[in-house]
């Protein structure tokens, strides 16, 4: 039995090789199914980010989402964003679920602002949520990236929990 994510590949590779993105093969189709997609992954994302919130943001961090939009290159994104005071003030990108489907691409992706492409192979709500460790561990390299460009002081639960024994 295969693993969800070597399962995510093979479908990935075989839509590479057969010319198709599920079953459509027109942009416009494919970029029907990306909008429906964006729909069945946003409770998710939203779900995902709410858990790094309580985690490492100890609440304080706020879950935007975009919707989908199109991109000036005639792209379509959309974006699910943590935000929190410390990152504000620091400048730094929020921690983010995007997904994308470049004008020049044959399917979309995932990716994080820091972290890069994973194939969206999302037709259903059982592939979306099938797709909720890919999220955590997107969201999970943006932390850590967030963290390397400017300090473990980004994370209230590490600065907040100094004191506590871990």
């Amino acid at each position: 039995m295969r693993t969800p994510i070597n399962e995510a590949l093979i479908r990935h590779f075989r839509d590479l090789r057969d010319g198709v993105h599920g079953r459509a093969t027109t942009r416009e189709d494919k970029e029907h199914l990306f909008v429906t997609a964006v729909e069945l992954l946003d409770p998710v994302a939203r779900s995902v980010l709410d858990e790094f919130n309580a985690d490492l943001l100890l609440g304080t961090g706020e879950v935007v989402a975009s919707g989908v939009t199109r991109s000036k290159e005639g792209g379509l994104n959309a974006m699910w964003s943590l935000t929190w005071p410390e990152q504000r003030v620091s400048h730094v990108q929020p921690i983010a679920i995007v997904a994308h489907y470049g004008s020049g691409f044959h399917h979309p992706h995932l990716r994080g602002n820091t972290v890069g492409d994973w194939p969206m192979n999302i037709f259903d709500a059982a592939d979306a949520g099938a797709q909720a460790n890919i999220l955590r561990v997107i969201a999970g390299g943006d932390a850590h990236n967030l963290v390397f460009q400017e300090s473990y002081r980004l994370i209230p639960a590490v600065t907040q929990s100094a004191d506590t024994a871990l």
